[in-house]
């Protein structure tokens, strides 16, 4: 049988919403032994609101035990969980561990090489380290927000966003926190802030106002250097293409696919500024060409001469017509006790030669209390009977 990626890692997961489960998760589904911790008065919050939803999207290949950490005897439980494990994660408030008797520093104190990586909003530092929050508002926080939508508008709500760049920053820094440990056998702190990692993908913005003192505004679907540049109505109801031409020789191979009609000749769209200064007449004559074809279509002939192109896809697009996802078997099939069979939405995001992945369905609410505690920790019947009574594991 083939050893995976990071099988006898250890993790217990404190995580909850998006960013940490997938932070978590990514490790679950690489062979780690990830014990996700909740309770019963406190759930992952994903598991609210629906019968069979997004938790079992984020949480795939994990354990999963209730524990009340209001009690001493709860802290004591999962104390022995950490003094057995490689790593902690957590994306809960600045100074919320801390409040809970379960910070870095005592943490250390019971496992002197645990690498513990927190992933809140703004970070454990500073004078906003402790607002609460998630990813629907860190997004307008970070700037997004300001550069979505139409000139005339207001800003445009982009959900989550920031909840899944985050993760793929947590994860990097994990297995460089891991490396670090298996040469010098230290472990360390990780204090990961979504909103840094949000940042720095508004690198571009920041450097413009820094040199020139420009702020960008809201510009639809335009680009500055790249005319036509938007997404044109095609056949049947709500298809779209997105149509982006870069540079004269783009603009050639465009023109040429759409047979070179007489209004491609004329001298006010020869050239970038040109398209960009009649930009609704040219986005008009586009439409009127793609209106008429499938979305499909559009994307195969453009694509097909070096033109970047691209369907809009929806849900149904993305699941069952794509057939790059279905090669690569993007959307993993599992089977739930609860929801029966569902594919997940994240799957591995990359394919490794001689390792496979085999993902695990997400646990049910302390599906797995007494395979961790009596068969990890070894509780006896007795013990784990009266820690249930008393509501230590709830």
């Amino acid at each position: 049988m083939t050893r995976q990626l990071l099988e006898g890692i250890k993790v217990v997961d404190f995580t909850w919403h998006l960013t940490g489960p997938l932070t978590a998760k990514a490790l679950s589904d690489a062979g780690a032994e990830v014990i996700h911790v909740e309770s019963r008065k406190r759930p992952d919050i994903q598991r609210v609101g629906a019968k069979f939803g997004s938790f079992n999207q984020y949480n795939s290949s994990k354990l999963g035990i209730t524990l009340n950490l209001a009690t001493p005897e709860g802290l004591e439980l999962v104390k022995r969980l950490i003094v057995r494990a490689d790593v902690v994660v957590e994306n809960f408030a600045g100074g919320a561990m801390e409040r809970m008797g379960l910070g870095y520093e005592v943490l250390k104190k019971v496992k002197p090489d645990i690498i513990m990586c927190s992933s809140c909003m703004q970070g454990q530092t500073g004078p906003h380290a402790r607002h609460p929050g998630s990813g629907h508002k860190l997004t307008a926080l970070a700037g997004f927000n300001s550069i979505t939508g139409w000139p005339d508008r207001e800003p445009g709500y982009i959900e989550a966003y920031t909840d899944f760049i985050a993760p793929r920053f947590n994860i990097i820094v994990i297995l460089a926190a891991l490396d670090y440990k298996r040469r010098t056998g230290k472990g360390q702190y990780l204090d990961m802030s979504q909103y840094e990692n949000a940042v720095h993908f508004m690198g571009g913005l920041v450097l413009d106002y820094a040199v020139n003192k420009r702020v960008l505004g809201r510009k639809g679907n335009q680009c500055d250097y790249a005319a036509p540049h938007n997404a044109y109505r095609c056949l049947g109801e709500d298809r779209w293409c997105a149509i982006a031409v870069f540079t004269d020789e783009e603009w050639q191979s465009f023109c040429r696919v759409i047979g070179g009609p007489a209004w491609t000749k004329d001298a006010k769209f020869e050239t970038l500024l040109g398209r960009k200064n009649h930009e609704a007449e040219l986005d008009r004559y586009i439409e009127e060409w793609t209106i008429s074809r499938t979305a499909e279509d559009v994307m195969t002939r453009m694509q097909s001469a070096g033109v970047p192109a691209g369907v809009v896809e929806n849900g149904q697009d993305l699941l069952d017509k794509d057939l790059q996802f279905q090669h690569r078997q993007t959307f993993v099939e599992l089977e739930h006790p609860e929801g029966g069979r569902y594919r997940t939405q994240t799957g591995p995001h990359f394919k490794l030669s001689k390792i496979p992945f085999e993902l695990k369905r997400a646990p049910r609410l302390g599906e797995h209390n007494e395979y961790v505690l009596k068969g990890i920790l070894g509780l006896s019947d007795e013990e784990f009977d009266r820690l249930v009574k008393a509501g230590v594991i709830d």
